[in-house]
């Protein structure tokens, strides 16, 4: 399912995303329509990404605030 994100930018991307356990984590693969990728994962209530991600904090908390509403349907 794809979803639309407001990025940092101002730009609206579109989003879909994948999770995984990795070790003790749940992690989610974040595919953008434009072709990249980003790893990201939760630590309490707050969303992290890869050390070699290039998320802006804005476009993080969007992109994690879509996954906590997604989880909850």
């Amino acid at each position: 399912m794809s979803y639309k994100i407001i990025m940092g930018n101002g730009i609206e991307q579109t989003i879909s995303f994948t999770s995984a356990k990795f070790k003790n984590l749940n992690v989610w693969s974040v595919y953008f329509d434009d072709g990249k990728e980003a790893m990201l994962y939760k630590c309490g209530n707050e969303w992290m990404q890869r050390n070699e991600g290039e998320l802006d904090a804005h476009s993080l908390i969007n992109i994690g605030k879509q996954i906590d509403y997604t989880n909850t349907l």
